[in-house]
């Protein structure tokens, strides 16, 4: 079958023939593109198998109905034409519902919609900031606080022209991020203080997001794109609640709940993705496009 095959860590994919799965197997009708792809090939989590096939989620087909996977076993990742997949992470697709958008509800998704739903309670008018609101983890979470029941939403990001689109997925307000004093920037749509801060980003946003929270707050950390690290004083996490998120420690049945959840919002046009396809053959463009920090959900269809 053909695949995008990871020869060694740091390198881009190549596409060529590999070996055909064996177990459980899914035909793959569209793959997702995550930042932890590239993480995981780059060695910085441990040394990759090699030669695998990259890709942690995929859409695909089995026993004839339309699945969405997450994790394969190694060495068959979701950039394939057909991927081992583990049961219990593989989850029905609504009908109905576009194949890229499906699988943006994955991991992208599970880790705006988790945080809020697990973590936090946004169900009572609360005040809520989202970091890096221009990427897709970000642009979901804007939509799915105000879904929840969120009074007030405010989206922050460096881009300006996605920020304004943050607004018109349902943001109350936007801070642009980068300028002389951020937490000031923060404070002056904060009200009284942000209730729950979702970060997909931590370093110094992360530290100017806790210095404009209310006392009693929630800030959940999902990724690191601005810095692995933020020197936090002990007196500024008193009175608030600190959760570094990973989907996969939720355990599977949480998992596959709430992709329900989220899908069914989806199918019925309540959250809005924007994807871009790539043709496997073109499978090194779409890596490259992932480490450009795009805006969009980027997905590979072998």
């Amino acid at each position: 079958m053909r695949a995008a095959v990871l020869e060694a860590a740091g390198e881009v994919p190549t596409v060529r023939d590999f070996d055909e799965p064996d177990g459980e197997v899914v035909d793959v009708i569209l793959a997702g593109c995550n930042p932890v792809d590239l993480i995981l090939a780059s060695g910085k989590m441990g040394q990759p198998t090699t030669p695998a096939v990259v890709g942690q989620e995929g859409i695909g087909t089995r026993d004839g109905q339309r699945v969405y996977f997450n994790s394969p076993p190694d060495p068959f990742g979701s950039w394939a034409q057909r991927c081992r997949v583990d049961p219990a992470k593989t989850f029905p697709v609504p009908d109905g519902l576009d194949d890229a958008v499906a699988v943006a509800c994955g991991i992208a998704g599970l880790a705006a919609w988790l945080p809020l739903t697990r973590h936090a309670d946004v169900s009572h008018g609360e005040t809520v900031l989202v970091l890096g609101a221009t990427g897709v983890v970000g642009r979901i979470a804007v939509q799915a606080a105000k879904l929840l029941g969120a009074g007030r939403v405010v989206a922050a990001g460096r881009n300006p022209e996605s920020l304004e689109q943050a607004r018109e997925l349902g943001a109350d307000a936007t801070v642009r991020l980068g300028g002389d004093d951020d937490a000031a920037a923060l404070r002056g749509q904060a009200g009284d203080g942000y209730d729950v801060v979702i970060d997909p980003v931590y370093g110094k946003p992360f530290l100017a997001a806790l210095d404009a929270t209310a006392s009693g707050a929630t800030l959940i950390t999902i990724g690191e794109s601005a810095g692995p690290t933020a020197e936090v004083p002990f007196r500024s996490l008193q009175a608030r609640t600190h959760v570094g998120h990973y989907n996969n420690a939720m355990g599977a049945e949480v998992l596959r709940a709430g992709y329900e959840e989220i899908t069914r919002h989806a199918a019925e046009g309540r959250i809005r993705i924007d994807t871009h396809r790539f043709p496997l053959e073109d499978a090194a463009q779409a890596w490259r496009e992932q480490q450009s920090g795009p805006h969009v959900k980027i997905a590979v269809a072998p």
